[in-house]
């Protein structure tokens, strides 16, 4: 019976997210499982479950590795695990320039540096929302020690 209980809590939990604790990664142990009630009229019991997981929840002025999904005109998106974090066009250094020839991409003044979908990103959140169900972020990467990183 607790294996099975232990089964249908990975399976409702794990990949939600709320938002006084964060998005839930993984259910590490369950810790103390209630003796179960009966619901009359249905057959079914409830039981009521502690457990230990691991959660990521994202902080104003945490620094983050992300990958680029999307570029638009006015900045782009970015996912660091199952967080989508938006960098505004005014939060990208200055040198870097839009360009929609290819692909949509920021490029900077000297054309060495390409920020396109699937590069990888090093930004600092400024900026979180947090919703019941959703967490957003917003980001930069017009400091030292940010941006590119590494590209496809």
């Amino acid at each position: 019976m607790r294996k099975t209980l232990e089964d249908k809590l990975t399976k409702e939990v794990e990949g939600t997210c709320s938002g006084k604790y964060g998005f839930i990664i993984a259910v590490t142990s369950v810790v103390k499982v209630s003796e179960g009630v009966i619901l009359e009229g249905t057959g079914h019991a409830l039981f009521k479950v502690s457990y230990s997981c691991v959660v990521f929840r994202p902080f104003k002025g945490e620094v983050l590795d992300a990958v680029v999904t999307q570029v638009t005109k006015m900045g782009f998106f970015a996912e660091a695990g199952p967080v989508q974090i938006f960098v505004s066009s005014h939060l990208i250094p200055d040198d870097f320039d839009f360009t929609a020839l290819d692909d949509p991409a920021y490029v900077s003044a000297d054309e060495e540096i390409r920020i396109v979908a699937g590069a990888e990103v090093r930004l600092r959140i400024v900026g979180v929302k947090v919703d019941p169900t959703e967490i957003f972020c917003v980001g930069t990467i017009k400091d030292n020690y940010l941006g590119v990183i590494g590209t496809q």
